[in-house]
This record gives structure tokens, sequence and C-alpha cells, in this order.
């Protein structure tokens, strides 16, 4: 099946079908879920919004070119509809709620993340994720319609849809053939409800026994067995239009807390961390990965005051020039307990974005979404966040909606019996 065939709508925003992959390459040439005994939770006081750091020049100018229809686009729009292109969000309940509507028509955030507990039946999640695309009619760009559907325990879609065995399972067989199939099938399942980003591969290493949260969620202990299979998942998800987001950098699966619930720390050096944890993301990178999901996770011997979240020394340095890396930057929930405990969630905001990230996922509480989206807004205005900084990061994003060729059309409520057949097909060669 060639590449998109699955997501052939026209682009929401003009002029962007004129964007090639290799105009993109050359533009940004230039410009969710743990080590050993050192590992623990920490909780220290929340810093005020007046110890914000000097925000980070980043080595990634967003082009200007009138000649690029993203640039274009991005010099037209306003500074609100910019912060809101880099706010992902969650909602509450199952059907969309004034407050819901507002955050996708008044604040035109970019992209919605449902979980379990928004997901009833397949009937209704195609409702709800049609009303979403509706409401952002008139906005900027389509929305991310993302969902964690990673197989085995963390499996978001309804019980209409044949199940997925975990990583850990499918890393058992060995087979880099089997797991792009399992990435295709995700990717295959997910297009039918609507959405368009999957938070999957994990490319973490389940290298501690006593991790709470990652477990069989990897593909194995061994960073050339979750290289190959994670990447192998990763070009599967890509070849059926699904964006998909590698997590979590720069390693989840050496921790004995769950970021959830507290802060982890991980005492290792980076010469300890280049021997096994970022060898699948440099892998990954080396594959040109199109979005990385960045970990809550605090490396003292990397940064000793910020975890990699909210990091310049991790993201800046470490991710984008050391790795040389030129995609989406995603933190993983700012409302998980690693930050909410430790950490002013405003000032994390402003933080993360001086040290790069691109896109801030707010997954619970509006008021949290509103927040943020006003202190961005405020923070810019007075100059502790450079409005080129926050331009970067929109041209990314909005050049990745063009590469997916995404839209906010309504998919109707699909027949299932094909892809159910096929999943469990595949299955029995993983289970056998």
């Amino acid at each position: 099946m060639n590449r998109f065939t699955r997501n052939t709508l026209k682009l929401k925003f003009s002029g962007t079908l004129l964007l090639t992959s290799a105009m993109l390459s050359m533009v940004l040439l230039t410009s969710c879920s743990n080590s050993s005994n050192s590992s623990q939770a920490v909780a220290t006081n929340a810093p005020t919004a007046e110890s914000t750091p000097t925000p980070v020049t980043s080595s990634t100018a967003a082009p200007s070119s009138e000649s690029d229809p993203i640039a274009v686009q991005v010099s037209s729009m306003s500074l609100e509809e910019k912060i809101g292109q880099m706010l992902l969000v969650g909602i509450d309940g199952t059907v969309l709620d004034d407050q819901a509507k507002r955050m996708i028509a008044e604040d035109k955030v970019g992209g919605i993340i449902l979980y379990k507990n928004n997901i009833q039946d397949l009937k209704s999640m195609v409702s709800l994720i049609n009303s979403m695309k509706e409401s952002n009619r008139g906005n900027p760009a389509p929305l991310f319609m993302s969902i964690d559907q990673e197989g085995g325990k963390v499996s978001r879609m309804p019980k209409e849809y044949a199940s997925f065995p975990s990583n850990g399972k499918v890393g058992t067989r060995k087979d880099a053939n089997a797991a792009e199939m399992m990435g295709k099938l995700l990717a295959r399942e997910v297009l039918s409800a609507g959405f368009n980003m999957n938070f999957a591969p994990v490319l973490d290493i389940n290298s501690n026994p006593n991790n709470p949260v990652i477990g069989d969620r990897s593909f194995g202990s061994s960073a050339e067995l979750v290289s190959t299979l994670g990447i192998a998942e990763m070009k599967g998800m890509e070849s059926e239009g699904v964006v998909p987001v590698v997590k979590h950098f720069p390693g989840h699966g050496d921790t004995s807390v769950d970021s959830h619930l507290e802060l982890p720390i991980v005492n290792k050096s980076a010469e300890e961390l280049a021997k096994l944890e970022w060898l699948p993301f440099q892998a990954a990178i080396k594959e040109v990965t199109d979005a990385v999901m960045v970990a809550h996770i605090l490396y003292p011997k990397l940064d000793p005051d910020k975890p990699a979240s909210l990091s310049s020394k991790i993201i800046g340095e470490l991710l984008r020039d050391d790795m040389k890396y030129q995609g989406l930057v995603i933190t993983d929930d700012l409302t998980m307990g690693a930050i909410m405990k430790n950490y002013d969630l405003t000032t994390a905001a402003v933080d993360t974005i001086n040290a790069g990230s691109d896109i801030l996922l707010i997954a619970h509480g509006y008021d949290n979404e509103k927040r943020v989206l006003e202190s961005l807004l405020d923070h810019v205005k007075k100059g502790k966040v450079q409005e080129s900084r926050i331009d970067e990061s929109v041209y990314r994003i909005l050049a990745l909606k063009a590469k997916y060729n995404l839209s906010d059309e309504p998919v109707p409520v699909p027949d299932l019996t094909e892809l159910n057949k096929n999943i469990k097909s595949w299955r029995l060669t993983i289970e056998k």
C-alpha cells in the first residue's frame, strides 16, 4: 500500500500541498510512562514564575522565505493562534462538553488526546472525534487527533476492535517484519476511527526488573532488539499515514518510580546512557523519526535542576544539537505527578518551550490548559519567551500536519470485519 493512501483528503490550509519532503529537509537543516536502586522519587518546593530562566536560543531558525507556504502561514497567524497550536490537550467525558469546545474553537489548540475514560464504544468514539473536528473548522490547521495505542496493557480502543499483544510478547519473536506489520495494523486501527497520531512505539529498554511502569511495554532488555523492532513498528505506522511518536526520551526503562505519580531520578552519566538508553532513540533519529516524546525524569549528572522534559541541556543541547534531531519534541503529560508535585505548571511550560519543546501535552484539567495558554501569552509579550522561538515550533507543527496531509473531515463508523480478521491472523503468528 502506498504511503498515505488511506488519508488522501485535501489539506485544510491552503498552499501546503506545495511542500515536498525535500523542501522540508532543506528548511529544517537551515533553520508515557522506569535504574537500579539509585532511582528514587524526589519532592522539592515549586519554583515561582520569577525563576524562569532566560530563553535559550535554538540552533533551528524558522524560515521566512515568501516562497515557503508554511512560513507564509506562520507569519499570517496571531500570537494566540500560534501558541494554541503548541498545546495538545485532554478532555473530560465521552461527549464534547462546552469547555472542550471552547479549547478548540476559541483557544485553537493544535491537538487532542483521548484516554480510556473518553472512549465508551465505537459509535460514540467516532461521534466524539467528528464533533471535535467540526469544532475546529475555520481554525489555522487540522487537529492532531492522538491516542496511546501501544498494544498489551496500554490499549485505549473500544472492545469492537481485536486486541493486540504487548510489545514484550512481540519482542520474543525477534522478527522485524512482525513488528512492522504491528505498526501497520495499529495505524489502520486508529485511522479507522479518525485518529492521525499515535504515541507509540515505546523505545524504552526494559533493563530494571523493579520498573513499575514500562515492563512488557518494551520490546525487551536489549538495545539492539528494541531499536530494530521499534523502528520497524514506527515505519509501519508511517507507511499507513499515522504520525508515530517514539517515547520516552532519554529512556524510561531504568527507573523504579512511576512518573505519573512522582519524579524519578536516574543517577547515570552521559557515558552510561550512551551505551544503552540512548541507542534506540539515536537509531530512530537516523531514520528521520517525525516526533519524540520527552520524559519527566531527573538526570542529576546531565542537569541537576530540571527533569529532561524541562531541560535545555537535554532537549536543546543533547537532543537537538548533539543528536541532530530536527523533528517535533512533545512533552509527556505536564499534569503528571512528576511535574505537578514538584514544579509550578506555568513555569514548567515556559521552561520546556525555552528548552526547545514544540508541543506541550496537558492531558487533564481545563483550568490547566487555560493557565498555560495565558502564561505563555504573557511571557512572550514581556519578552521572556521570544516569539521567534514560538515560530520555530509552529513551523515544525504545520509542516508535519502538511506532510501527513491531515484533515478535519469526518469519518463514518467503520466496518471492522476485515481489519479485525487481519489483526487476529497476525496475532496468531506472534502467539504460536
